[in-house]
């Protein structure tokens, strides 16, 4: 089965922001309170406030926590705050997440940018700083946000599945935001292919075979043995799980990974490339 979405709003997202506003409603009025009350109470607007009761805002983490105390509502309204930021993020951006939170095992191959879990801040904003047309601001920090929220998994906090990234050479040529940003990146990859779950390979350019010419995607292995793939592509991201499309990705990323350098002399690779930046 294959999966395309887009960039558009999703009804599930707008449910939760729904009931999210309900609950506050409920709280406000059991407390007594008129929207413009309670948005003097923790610093907001009245405008604010009803648009948060309607489902129309995502409030912030302060804007729960506030108005949970002024309200009385003892962790109910803080406790949303899970649901807010995930209810934030797009659709595709949940999905991805909710696999590599069940992965065991996660493989990618990038030919383009840097992969999405190990790009710094300053290169991811880059990242989305180019795309044209362009995105308005608040469109940039919803999906800065929601890609530094799917990094979370490779800090070792959570259970650690195993890691393995092979990127084209070009990458690491490629100054995305500007020399400096590219050298804090190249940092980035030294650091995490040092993890002991972290397997960074570079296919350098010299390669004459390619196996990846195709362009980039993942594999992810989960915890009850099922292998499921994404791949995105311009403006259309697509989760795959059908058999013989797993079967040739597995193949495919089996002979990249036989193309590019070794884990250690890729190391040695990149830092030898930050000597050059």
């Amino acid at each position: 089965m294959v999966e395309a979405t887009g960039h558009a709003e999703d009804e599930e997202s707008a449910a939760v922001l729904r009931t999210v506003g309900k609950v506050i409603k409920m709280y406000r009025e059991r407390k007594g309170l008129t929207q413009a009350e309670l948005g003097t109470a923790i610093g907001y607007s009245e405008e604010q406030v009803s648009s948060v009761e309607r489902g129309r805002r995502a409030p912030k983490g302060q804007f729960l926590d506030a108005a949970d105390q002024v309200l009385d509502a003892h962790g109910v309204i803080a406790g949303l705050k899970k649901d807010v930021e995930e209810a934030r993020y797009p659709k595709k951006v949940r999905d991805l997440a909710k696999l590599e939170a069940e992965a065991v095992e996660i493989c990618a191959y990038d030919n383009s940018v840097v992969n999405g879990l190990l790009q710094t801040e300053e290169y991811l904003r880059a990242v989305f700083g180019s795309r044209r047309p362009a995105f308005t601001e608040d469109e940039v920090e919803q999906r800065v946000a929601a890609r530094l929220a799917r990094q979370r998994i490779i800090d070792g906090k959570q259970m650690i599945p195993a890691f393995s990234f092979v990127h084209d050479e070009a990458i690491l040529r490629r100054w995305v935001g500007g020399r400096m940003v590219m050298r804090r990146q190249l940092e980035r990859l030294l650091e995490v292919g040092r993890m002991r779950n972290v397997e960074i390979q570079v296919l350098p350019l010299d390669r004459e075979d390619n196996a990846g010419l195709g362009g980039p995607f993942h594999l992810l292995r989960l915890k009850e043995g099922t292998t499921v793939g994404h791949s995105e592509v311009q403006r259309f991201s697509r989760l795959i799980s059908e058999a013989k499309e797993i079967q040739i990705l597995e193949l495919r990323y089996g002979v990249i990974r036989a193309q590019a350098l070794p884990p250690r002399e890729s190391l040695a690779f990149v830092e030898k490339v930050l000597g050059e930046t």
